[in-house]
């Protein structure tokens, strides 16, 4: 399999998954937009709208930075964690890092065991497994191809 087919197949399980995503979020009532400290903390379906605008990750990222830092232990906490690994698994983000956006993920799980976004976190988790599975899957296959053609 090709460097090609492999991104198509990566994007398509990413585009599926938010798909879910949004589809849970948008069944659920919107939650009001929440005021901590005189910061206002978005709703997580309005962050998911702000993700679609070029070049915003670096703004996205510090702003959930600023809310878990103010609610470490209590929501929104839990929807700063699980926004910052959406920023870092999003296709179009010139810094993404699986790694780290299942890190978030999964001290989402972790710190945060009643919140709403469990499952989609789960959900994310095992994609991004599978992503990352598949990249080792095709390096290996180049290294082969390499071999072979020595």
């Amino acid at each position: 399999m090709d460097r090609k087919h492999f991104r198509k197949r990566q994007y398509l399980l990413f585009y599926i998954t938010g798909l879910i995503s949004l589809s849970l979020v948008a069944c659920a009532p919107l939650k009001e937009t929440v005021i901590i400290k005189e910061k206002e903390v978005c709703s997580h379906h309005e962050f998911l709208q702000t993700l679609v605008t070029p070049g915003d990750f670096d703004t996205a990222l510090k702003r959930n930075h600023e809310i878990l830092s103010i609610s470490p232990k209590s929501p929104p906490g839990d929807e700063a964690l699980f926004n910052m690994g959406l920023v870092h698994a999003h296709p179009e983000n010139p810094k993404k890092d699986y790694k780290k956006s299942m890190g978030f993920f999964k001290r989402l799980l972790k710190e945060f065991p009643r919140s709403a976004l469990l499952e989609e976190a789960r959900i994310w988790i095992g994609v991004l497994e599978d992503i990352e599975n598949s990249m080792k899957v095709d390096i290996e296959i180049e290294e082969k191809k390499k071999e072979l053609t020595k």
